[in-house]
């Protein structure tokens, strides 16, 4: 059970209208360091929804978010500065190489060009480094994605269903990944449909929020 100081994460009573539509209410959540949440629910239930406000890309209707204690709405250039947001769309440059997006994206997020080596080894990426993002296919733009979080070195990562197109042995250095980040005092909030395996984390049912008109 996280004590109060522990908590890096925090929601409360977060509630998602999307249009005229009522997502979710009253969510509540908490992770501290090392901390993950894996996000079930079937297809529409809002796990993205949830993703996107948290990553601070949907405002919510109610409830708010703090980091440490403090509200994020106070600074939120600030706390989006601490997390690192994966969706559905890889946004892979298709006139950029392989090393020249990872370089962008190390950047723009103030991480260090250094570890652009350490993100292509740590995704298997090495022999498509030259290779212009055109001419990748829809699993390796996936990596190369996931390569991104490397480079950014933040400590949260918001991933939406961070398998789709992964071969078994990419999904294994995601879980890789993800197990070294929570290693180092990172946490990790996840959506997934299954074949996503994350030791100890907890599992968040967000059907279980659904107004009673969105059931």
């Amino acid at each position: 059970m996280e004590t109060e100081t522990d908590i890096a994460l925090e929601a409360r009573a977060l509630t998602c209208l999307r249009g005229r539509r009522l997502v979710f209410e009253g969510v509540d959540l908490a992770l501290g360091a090392g901390g993950a949440l894996v996000l079930t629910g079937p297809n529409g239930a809002g796990k993205s929804s949830l993703l996107r406000v948290l990553a601070g890309l949907i405002e919510p209707l109610a409830g708010e978010i703090r980091w440490r204690g403090t509200p994020v709405a106070g600074d939120r250039e600030a706390y989006r500065a601490r997390l690192a947001f994966l969706g559905h769309l890889d946004a892979v440059k298709p006139a950029a190489t392989v090393r020249e997006s990872l370089r962008f994206w190390a950047d723009l997020s103030g991480g260090a060009a250094a570890r652009v080596a350490d993100a292509l080894a740590a995704l298997a990426l090495e022999p498509l480094a030259e290779v212009r993002g055109a001419e990748l296919s829809a699993g390796q733009k996936r990596r190369v994605a996931l390569a991104r979080l490397l480079v950014a070195d933040r400590p949260l990562w918001l991933l939406d269903e961070p398998v789709t197109g992964l071969d078994a042995a990419s999904v294994a250095r995601l879980e890789a990944m993800i197990a070294d980040h929570r290693a180092a005092g990172g946490l990790v909030i996840a959506s997934t449909h299954g074949g996503l395996a994350i030791p100890d984390a907890v599992g968040l049912d967000i059907g279980r929020f659904q107004a009673e008109e969105a059931a």
